[in-house]
């Protein structure tokens, strides 16, 4: 296991990267800005107008350093990467769950790892701002967060696949419909009326949308890394181009890492309103400043260290979607009962 899992934004329009050796370069008109050995990187995001030389995608193709390019707004493009690698029997294994009754199990552990993540949100924000609610009565907050504790009653007892899907697409809904109460600052600019996605049409969705790819970058690298197919989930369906089971595993973080931090950016005035914009085609994209300052809080945010509920071992933030991976993959190998998903706690 990798003790750091960092990874290598490139915002800079024009940067180019170069290999040198064993080294990544960074450079910007044919000024190197950047010199990063390969083994310290296990990833690159490259946004925008950003190119790449064919012996440093070779380098980080042996390497096992996914190379991703986004626009300059978050949205994906294309990826690349070296080799399929991994053992070929995890493989098979994950495709013999994913196809029978193993795959109902682990999709409602992740669902439930997804509803309680979320409900402890609702509940923090509930302890920490107040609810709005009448004395006696239960607010937003509180309505949600007993709608999601109900679900996890039910969660507690066997169900079929596509019951709890419909479970997760349920609990959703009633975080979403709350989640507008927890943005206590800037309300004329931050605002949340419902997910929008593809494009996102506020200023809120449009962050959530960003964090969320990359959550998608990290979780896919983290599958390729143990050797598990990110396309083959268990929660998610199958379809072509995407990656169904970095989907799965982001599901059990998106609350815990992207939601609350959007929200302490919002809320802590790290971002402001001037730094969004309303494209020509209608959705809202962020501005490079805006950008950047959610990256750098993403890093941040990565490297802060928890204690793994299942490992019960310090760790940083950055490594949980790999530790979750390698706990999925010792599942499928038939050294663990059941797959452990995260609770945040």
């Amino acid at each position: 296991m990798r003790t750091h899992d960092n990874t290598l934004y490139v915002t800079t329009e024009n940067a180019y990267l170069a290999r040198e050796g064993d080294a990544l370069l960074v450079r910007v008109e044919q000024e190197t800005r950047l010199r990063l050995p390969i083994h310290t990187i296990a990833g690159v995001v490259c946004f925008g107008p950003v190119t790449a030389s064919p012996f440093a995608l070779g380098l980080c193709a042996e390497n096992g350093v996914t190379v991703s390019f986004l626009t300059a707004y978050g949205r994906f493009l294309a990826r690349v990467e070296g080799p399929v690698s991994g053992n070929v029997l995890l493989r098979r294994a994950q495709y013999r769950a994913s196809d029978g009754p193993p795959a109902a199990d682990v999709a409602a552990k992740i669902v439930a790892a997804k509803v309680a993540n979320s409900r402890t949100v609702l509940l923090r924000a509930q302890r920490d701002h107040g609810d709005g609610a009448a004395a006696g009565g239960s607010g937003p907050l509180g309505a949600a967060a007993d709608k999601l504790r109900d679900i996890l009653e039910r969660l507690r007892s066997p169900c079929p696949l596509d019951e709890g899907r419909g479970m997760e697409g349920e609990a959703a809904n009633a975080y979403f419909a709350a989640f507008d109460q927890l943005i206590t600052a800037q309300k004329e600019s931050f605002y949340f009326r419902g997910r929008s996605r593809r494009p996102p049409m506020d200023n809120v969705n449009a962050l959530l949308s960003f964090l969320y790819t990359l959550m998608v970058h990290d979780a896919r690298s983290a599958c390729e890394t143990v050797g598990l197919d990110p396309q083959v989930g268990f929660l998610h369906r199958d379809r072509p181009g995407r990656p169904s089971l970095a989907l799965d595993l982001m599901e059990e973080l998106r609350a815990f890492l992207a939601d609350r931090l959007a929200l302490s950016l919002v809320n802590r005035r790290q971002v402001a309103g001037e730094g969004f914009r309303t494209s020509p085609v209608g959705g809202v994209e962020m501005d490079d400043a805006t950008r950047k300052a959610v990256l750098v809080a993403y890093q941040k945010r990565k490297a802060e260290e928890l204690v793994h509920p299942f490992l019960d071992e310090k760790v940083t933030v950055g490594l949980v979607p790999l530790i979750q991976a390698r706990l999925l993959a010792r599942h499928l190998r038939g050294e663990l009962d059941a797959y452990p998903p995260f609770f945040w706690k």
